[in-house]
């Protein structure tokens, strides 16, 4: 592994929130929870997200690799003093150097496993070698008003790679067992010793994965992978919203050389429903009335989304555009049991018939008050 020039002045630890003396596990954990805050489809046309979230990306190569982060954490000591003794002396007692400061430092942790009596070539743990982390998949997922509202147990049908079903994602033929790498010793790494530098590179006989499959499986040649349309099941909660994300964990990629499975993200997108809205865990729903019933008051039966309808108390002189809440009717969540918000809109009838007419004209004639009054018109 050859140590990056931007790891002097790069405080990963800070950039994920973690202390130098955080476990794997919550290293991991803090990463996840950044990554799925940072993530651009979270944030669609934030810039500084986008930054945020490569910055995040990049600190946990690192941390979440145990060899990168020992590697890290021993540049992080040495400090600017890394590079001394490893060219002439430089302005004010320093040292110069030529050449590439990754190399440069590979060098450095060569020295260093020699004087724990490993020396150069003992093998180790390597990110081509050791088990990998399955990528991440996305997809969606389209339900209706009512399923989003109660929660259902569906499905979503994706296609990606998968575990090879021939050789279970070995990459040899079956009755045959992948072999270490006879060039590298299993490590994915070469190292080459030129005096007092030591330079390491991915393995061009195993392609850094540290082992070689002499008889590759027929069906996935060898890669360990296949390409196939799975169905995998989703357990949507109930007043999920539109927009939401769900996680099935391991549900994803698959991981290479014993690593975990990625995820899956299911986005959830809810379709409207003809009658009502939604706000927050309240269920909205507009219902006209008419003139007489705003100005004498009634009863009015209003349709539920569970199918049974309620009985609201409209009281005399009622103005369009009132709001009345009926309990217990909206969504239920494990938080609580939203209501539904009914409000009434006095309906004007486009045309009258010659009973409603006269009606209308005789309640004209018998109004003696302005509504505009307190506007000082007539």
């Amino acid at each position: 592994m050859a140590a990056q020039r931007e790891w002097f002045d790069k405080d990963y630890y800070a950039v994920l929130g973690v202390p130098e003396s955080a476990s794997a596990k919550d290293v991991k954990a803090a990463y996840r929870k950044l990554s799925r805050q940072l993530h651009p489809d979270a944030n669609p046309g934030d810039a500084s997200a986008e930054e945020r979230f490569k910055e995040v990306s990049a600190a946990y190569d690192v941390l979440g690799d145990e060899t990168k982060r020992k590697e890290y954490d021993e540049v992080r000591r040495l400090g600017p003093m890394a590079g001394a003794g490893l060219g002439g002396a430089g302005r004010g007692g320093g040292f110069t150097f030529d050449g590439d400061l990754g190399d440069i430092l590979g060098g450095l942790f060569d020295r260093a496993r020699q004087r724990a009596g490993r020396g150069p070539g003992a093998p180790g743990p390597t990110r081509g070698a050791g088990p990998q982390r399955g990528l991440d998949l996305e997809s969606e997922l389209q339900l209706s008003f009512e399923g989003a509202a109660t929660g259902v147990e569906t499905s979503v049908n994706i296609t990606s790679d998968v575990g090879c079903s021939t050789c279970h994602g070995t990459g040899a033929k079956p009755g045959t067992t992948p072999k270490v790498c006879g060039v590298c010793g299993g490590r994915g790494v070469v190292d080459d010793d030129q005096g007092f530098f030591s330079f390491s590179s991915p393995c061009r006989a195993c392609r850094g994965n540290g082992y070689v499959v002499e008889e590759p499986c027929p069906t996935c040649r060898g890669s360990g992978t296949e390409r196939k349309a799975r169905q995998v099941k989703v357990r949507v909660p109930a007043g999920v919203k539109d927009g939401q994300r769900i996680r099935l964990a391991g549900r994803g990629g698959p991981g290479r050389n014993g690593g975990p499975n990625g995820d899956l993200y299911v986005t959830v997108r809810v379709a409207e429903h003809p009658l009502f809205g939604r706000k927050g865990d309240d269920l909205t729903l507009t219902v006209p009335i008419t003139f007489p019933e705003a100005a004498l008051g009634a009863d009015v039966s209003v349709p539920t989304l569970d199918g049974a309808n309620v009985t609201i108390k409209v009281p005399a002189g009622t103005k369009s555009g009132r709001t009345f809440r009926v309990k217990g009717k909206g969504i239920a969540t494990t938080r609580k049991q939203g209501d539904l918000l009914v409000t009434v809109e006095v309906a004007v009838p486009a045309k009258l018939s010659r009973d409603e007419r006269k009606a209308v004209e005789a309640l004209a004639a018998a109004t003696t008050q302005s509504p505009r009054s307190h506007l000082g018109v007539s």
